[in-house]
C-alpha cells in the first residue's frame, strides 16, 4: 500500500525515519510531502495513496474527492477536527487520532503556563506560587489526568468535570457540573475537544463564576472558547488571567486593553516536543500497519 506523509509542518528526522522502518517492514510504501505551501500540491500527492497521516494539515472534502484510493487517515495527534469527518465517512474512509502521545507534553505546558501566568510572567513584582491552590481540570481525559498529577505534586487540590462521571484517583473532587467546577478553580486548565456541542462553551457564564485572583489555561482548540465573553469577563473582573496555547482571533485587542494579564504562545506548542513528535508519528504508522493487517480500527472517530 502506498502511505502518504503529508506534513505542512514536518515531523522530526528521527520520527520520519521511524515512520518508514513501520511501513517498510510492513510492507508498505511510504511517499513524502512535506513543508508544501499550496493546498494544490497535497491535492496532487494523495491522487494515488492508500493511507495519509497528517499533522495539523487540512483534509478537506477536495482532498478527499481528489484521493479515490485512500482507505485510513491518521491524525497524529488527539485533535481531529482538521479532518472532514463527514466527507471521509460518505467515502467509507476510517479517520483515526493518536490519542496519549502528545498528552504528557501538553499537560506540562498547561503547568507551565499556569506558574507563567501565577509570577506575572516574570516581570518584576510580586507574583504567587501555585502550591497551595485548587486546580480544575474542565474534561478529564489523558491530559487532565497528567495535569492533576502534576497539580499534585506541586501541593494542589485537583478538582474535575467531564462529560462523564469521574472516577479516577487523580481526582481529589470529581464534581457533576462545569459551573460547580468554575467556582472552585483558583487555576482552571481546559482540555474540553472540539465538538459541536463544546463550541463557544466557556464563557461569560462560566468565567464569571471564577474565585479572586483565577487563572484560566487553554492548551485544547481555540474555539471553546467564546472570545467576546472572555473579553466581557476580563474586563468586568480585573483579577482574572488568560493564557493558552491556541491564539484568539482578538489576541491583539486582548492585549492592547489587558497587557500581562493575557498571553498565547506564537503558535500552538503543545505537542513541540522531540518525545511527542516521534511518539505521535511512530503511532500513526503502526495504527495504519494494523488497520490494513487485520482490519484493526481502535482509534477510529468516525464510527
Amino acid at each position: 500500500m502506498k502511505v502518504l506523509l503529508a506534513t505542512e509542518k514536518p515531523f522530526s528526522p528521527a520520527a520520519v525515519s521511524g515512520i518508514k522502518d513501520i511501513l517498510t517492514e510492513a510492507g508498505h510504501t511510504l511517499a513524502l510531502l512535506e513543508k508544501y505551501t499550496e493546498p494544490s500540491q497535497l491535492l496532487e500527492a494523495v491522487a494515488d495513496a492508500e493511507a495519509l497521516i497528517i499533522r495539523s494539515d487540512k483534509v478537506t472534502e477536495e482532498v478527499i474527492a481528489a484521493a479515490p484510493k485512500l482507505k485510513i487517515v491518521v491524525r497524529a495527534g488527539a485533535g481531529y477536527d482538521n479532518v472532514n469527518l463527514e466527507a471521509a465517512t460518505a467515502r467509507g474512509i476510517v479517520v483515526m487520532n493518536t490519542p496519549g502521545q502528545n498528552s504528557n507534553a501538553v499537560a506540562e505546558l498547561a503547568i507551565s503556563l499556569a506558574i507563567y501566568m501565577a509570577r506575572n510572567q516574570f516581570n518584576p513584582g510580586t507574583g504567587s506560587e501555585i502550591a497551595g491552590k485548587r486546580m480544575g481540570c474542565h474534561a478529564f481525559g489523558n491530559i487532565g489526568k497528567l495535569v492533576a498529577k502534576y497539580a499534585h505534586g506541586f501541593g494542589m487540590e485537583v478538582y474535575a468535570s467531564g462529560r462523564r462521571p469521574i472516577d479516577s484517583p487523580e481526582c481529589d473532587h470529581p464534581l457533576a457540573t462545569a459551573e460547580e467546577l468554575y467556582k472552585v478553580s483558583d487555576i482552571l486548565s481546559i482540555h474540553l475537544p472540539s465538538t459541536p456541542q463544546t463550541k463557544k462553551m466557556v464563557g461569560r457564564s462560566l468565567l464569571s463564576l471564577l474565585p479572586k485572583g483565577a487563572i484560566v489555561v487553554n492548551t485544547a482548540r481555540k474555539d471553546v472558547i467564546d472570545e467576546e465573553g472572555l473579553m466581557a469577563v476580563l474586563e468586568e473582573r480585573p483579577d482574572i488571567k488568560y493564557a493558552t496555547d491556541v491564539r484568539p482571533d482578538n489576541y491583539d485587542a486582548l492585549k492592547e486593553k489587558f497587557g500581562n494579564r493575557v498571553f498565547a504562545t506564537p503558535k500552538k506548542m503543545g505537542a513541540e516536543t522531540a518525545e511527542a513528535n516521534l511518539n505521535a508519528g511512530l503511532a500513526a504508522a503502526r495504527q495504519i500497519v494494523g488497520f490494513f493487517a487485520t482490519g484493526d480500527t481502535t482509534f477510529q472517530v468516525n464510527k
